[in-house]
């Protein structure tokens, strides 16, 4: 490596915390916080015992059996996460309809700030536009002296490292903040250890640094606002944004960045309100003040074999909670602009993350005990396991609710069972209160969605026309159509990643694919092959049961049978009609770092070359 390419050492030690024993976390005063806990958890915790009690109802006197009460059980921990976010979005919503915008301080910075981008086989292409959009922001604002950025490679091929490094001389010898690359002879702790490894040898120079993956940038004004917060807040270890999906090309790409820009800032805003200086971390987009991290923040090495031992794979959520449990805040600050990622191109794509980030939030299994941490940590652990096994759980529940339906259908009922009873015991199922409470879940479910319509609408000033709420409502419908399709595609892949899992198998280290890249519907029938079969059979066993059962359970049974054709047709790029409907006013008038990477990348590129084999 050229020795040019690094500046010189500042040595920060970081020893590695161990996680049986720890201080427990100190207290951080803030006015009501434990009123907004009970307002959005206990709200939650309520309505589930309403809706289990009316579930429990529903089974009639099939409740008694084992799969009634298993099936109760489950729809209750199940219920629990739909409450949470519907209460969590209501606090999010109300916020955001009567939050004043901040103050912005226009002192220059006092101290120096270091961006790292950590990087694993990246495009050097994208690299290169990434780097040249944030220098140039930051050069913009007249900051570029106060920040350095660091590429921080654990890259193998030796080819790849060898481009890194041109595209590292190129960006170096332009105007702008100094730039320096470094790639790992050692890949230890992969990106946890790639972060701790540039604190330990560079941390000691900079008060604080901020996190960006390869697909993430921010604005200089957020980077300036969020260093002005760290140095004005002695006692303030971590502030996460929330970032934005922009720049899809797909389908797929552009209904999750309208999600992301619609739907993400109420129940986001929401989390902040009632996390306070508990809050969490998703591992980039991120300002972490260097001293709080070397002091708290050293990940051990997990006893055992993997999946479950060796490198804690999602260290962020941990991480948080060891700052927190050192006695900083960690808080997310979900209404500062400027703060945008990419999302993944296609649902394989995401699939393949889904399966490394599910082995890491089930490690947290064997983590959540930690001593000395945060119940609020802890419920930011279990909410992080729950997201993948809740997949499996809903999948049993779907099974479940079958057989119950199989057996008052065709299985001979004991309507005198063994002992005292006065009356028979009839096994039906209460069908009039069922649809209530299918129809209060679903409500629940979408209320999220229709707040953040709102909100979105409120506060876009190109949302005071009739036709462009029109033109919201009609982008979030087909949101919410695909999204009900896919999701049990979802399901039934998580499920699957979950089983793996839990049989011990490893997931590795794989190359995120963040290109545009389509499947022709050859390679999405292999792909899919399982989900079809599986639909085919689940609708057939709904059919033989009764015909409305199969009614009821339409929207899965379509996503499951139409599994490739929805991949094949998600990958392709947007045509003109759904990208004008799902436009949004960051993609119709960009500014800043997002309008230089438009500059850079058209957005009416053609995605890559169509798989058509898998």
């Amino acid at each position: 490596m050229d020795a040019l390419s690094l500046p010189p050492e500042a040595p920060l030690d970081m020893p590695s915390r161990p996680l049986a024993e720890g201080p427990r976390a100190a207290g951080i005063p803030l006015p009501g916080m434990g009123w907004r806990r009970l307002i959005v958890l206990g709200g939650a915790v309520a309505l589930t015992i309403v809706a289990t009690a009316e579930m429990w109802q529903v089974l009639a006197l099939s409740r008694w059996t084992v799969f009634g009460a298993i099936l109760t059980f489950i729809f209750a921990l199940l219920f629990f996460w739909i409450a949470l976010a519907f209460t969590s979005g209501l606090v999010g919503f109300l916020r955001l309809l009567g939050k004043p915008a901040d103050d912005e301080d226009s002192s220059p910075p006092r101290s120096r700030t270091a961006l790292l981008m950590p990087i694993h086989h990246e495009s050097p292409q994208r690299l290169r536009s990434a780097l040249h959009a944030l220098r140039t922001s930051l050069i913009e604002a007249g900051a570029a002296e106060s920040f350095d950025v660091f590429i921080l490679s654990d890259t193998r091929e030796a080819a790849l490292q060898a481009t890194e490094l041109e595209v590292w001389r190129e960006l170096e010898a332009q105007q702008g903040p100094r730039l320096y690359y470094r790639c790992r002879v050692q890949h230890a702790g992969r990106k946890a250890g790639n972060i701790a490894e540039w604190v330990r040898r560079f941390g000691g120079a900079y008060r604080q640094f901020l996190i960006l993956d390869a697909d993430s940038l921010m604005e200089a004004r957020t980077l300036l606002r969020l260093v002005h917060r760290m140095e004005n807040t002695p006692q303030l270890g971590l502030i996460q944004t929330l970032p934005l999906l922009h720049g899809g090309r797909t389908r797929f790409a552009r209904l999750q960045q309208f999600a992301s820009q619609v739907y993400g800032p109420v129940i986001a805003e929401g989390l902040a309100w009632w996390s306070g200086h508990e809050g969490n971390y998703w591992g980039h987009n991120a300002m972490i003040r260097t001293s709080a991290f070397a002091q708290a923040a050293g990940l051990p090495e997990l006893p055992g074999s993997k999946p479950f031992g060796g490198d804690i794979m999602s260290h962020d959520f941990v991480e948080a909670a060891l700052l927190r449990r050192a006695g900083w805040s960690v808080i997310m600050d979900a209404a500062l602009p400027g703060s945008f990622e990419e999302g993944p191109p296609n649902l394989p794509e995401m699939a393949g993350r889904d399966r490394r980030w599910c082995q890491g939030n089930l490690q947290h299994m064997g983590l959540i005990a930690t001593a000395g941490l945060h119940p609020i940590s802890r419920l930011h652990l279990l909410g992080g396991i729950c997201a993948y096994l809740n997949a499996p759980l809903w999948l049993g529940f779907l099974l479940l609710g079958l057989a119950v339906s199989f057996q008052a259908r065709f299985l001979r009922p004991e309507y005198f069972p063994a002992g005292h009873a006065l009356f028979p015991q009839w096994p039906i199922v209460d069908a009039e209160r069922a649809a209530l409470v299918f129809g209060g879940t679903l409500a629940l479910l979408l209320a999220p969605k229709v707040m953040g319509i709102v909100a979105f609408s409120l506060a876009s000033s190109r949302a005071r026309g009739g036709l462009t709420f029109l033109r919201t409502l009609g982008a979030a419908a087909a949101e919410i159509l695909v999204s009900a399709l896919l999701s049990p595609v979802t399901m039934l892949t998580q499920t699957g990643q979950c089983l793996t899992i839990l049989r011990g198998a490893d997931g590795g280290w794989a190359v995120q694919q963040r290109e545009a890249q389509g499947w022709g519907l050859r390679a999405s029938l292999r792909l899919m092959r399982v989900h079809l079969v599986f639909g085919l059979l689940l609708t057939a066993l709904a059919l033989a049961i009764d015909a409305r059962i199969a009614a009821w359970l339409s929207p899965v049974l379509i996503g499951l049978v139409l599994a490739p054709w929805l991949v094949a047709w998600s990958s392709r790029q947007a045509g003109p009609l759904l990208a004008g409907i799902l436009r949004t006013p960051l993609e119709e008038s960009p500014q800043g770092v997002l309008l230089v990477m438009r500059e850079i990348a058209p957005p009416d590129s053609e995605p890559a070359a169509v798989l058509e084999h898998a």
